[in-house]
């Protein structure tokens, strides 16, 4: 049985004299969630922007799409997602990768690992995250992390947690979302540390489905219900137009991916709205992805797909 669709919003920053008005909007407009990405430069810090904008709405769920590692100790994220899933009443969704960006790495002075390296940090990282979600001290040893007796990161009600959202492109960084995540997004790898012009072709249909079954295997390996996880896709264009065909044809001429490819890649949405809605039925089908967030940089295009493409899907 497929999940119900769900939408989400990601904004880097918002408008400062208009923020809460802004979070309040897209409440409105049905959206399940805003996400915050973890960059340097000048977009907000994502802990102090969800917090925010927690305390302005009522159903909207806050997430990171995703904390980098390598850019707090585990223990403060323990400590950063419990308080905020206490203080949105349940609503944060704890999302955490391995980092990817070099220049994050290049502006802050820090050591751009090979990724299997940082990616092995991020499993330690978990493994002291949930458990100091659970009981009142902890202790772990790791290669690269040690913690002891450390105290529990917040009292959070009995069987509750933040869900765990972990996004990824390759084998190994999803077969570890598939061990751990609660949400696992489908994205295209980044080993290059930027997005080039060949990474949208890492997520044409082929490779996609051949993604989700490395989340599946991973997690019935752990003995986890692979159906259980959702599944997320991130998009990068948004267009919705009746005459698809120009816009088609430049993104695939910039990525090097066929024009039907392009069609059908999860990173763009391209084509009349309802063209749009049967490719994520189709997709849903195919792959169980069901959970879409878009950019939020243009509320116009915010604000159109919501009541176009959104509204019709959401929870079913």
């Amino acid at each position: 049985m497929p999940k119900p669709f769900r939408f989400g919003v990601q904004c880097a920053s918002l408008p400062a004299d208009a923020w809460a008005e802004r979070v309040r909007r897209i409440e409105a407009l049905g959206y399940s969630t805003l996400f915050c990405p973890d960059h340097f430069g000048p977009q907000w810090d994502p802990t102090a922007m969800l917090a925010a904008a927690a305390a302005v709405t009522t159903r909207l769920r806050v997430g990171t799409l995703v904390y980098g590692i390598d850019y707090r100790h585990p223990v403060i994220y323990a400590k950063q997602a419990a308080t905020l899933h206490l203080l949105s009443g349940g609503r944060h969704e704890f999302g955490i990768g391995a980092g990817w960006m070099e220049t994050d790495y290049q502006q802050a002075g820090m050591p751009y690992d090979r990724p299997g390296l940082r990616i092995e940090r991020l499993g330690e990282a978990l493994e002291i995250i949930t458990g100091m979600w659970k009981g009142d001290a902890f202790s772990y040893q790791g290669r690269h992390f040690r913690v002891r007796e450390i105290p529990r990161a917040a009292e959070l009600p009995e069987g509750s947690r933040p869900p765990i959202l972990i996004g990824g492109g390759g084998r190994r960084m999803l077969s570890l979302a598939g061990r751990y995540a609660d949400i696992v997004g489908i994205n295209p790898t980044l080993v290059e540390g930027k997005v080039t012009p060949e990474t949208p072709a890492d997520l044409a249909p082929e490779r996609v489905r051949e993604k989700v079954e490395w989340v599946r295997d991973a997690a019935r390996a752990a003995g986890r219900d692979a159906a259980a996880i959702e599944l997320n896709s991130l998009v990068f264009v948004v267009a919705i137009t009746d005459r698809p065909q120009g816009i088609r044809e430049a993104l695939a001429k910039n990525s090097g991916m066929s024009v039907e490819q392009v069609a059908d890649c999860p990173l763009f949405l391209t084509g009349s709205a309802s063209e749009i809605r049967e490719r994520l039925e189709k997709r849903r089908e195919q792959t169980g992805i069901s959970y879409v967030v878009i950019q939020g940089r243009d509320q116009e295009i915010v604000e159109r797909f919501a009541a176009e493409v959104a509204a019709p899907l959401a929870g079913h």
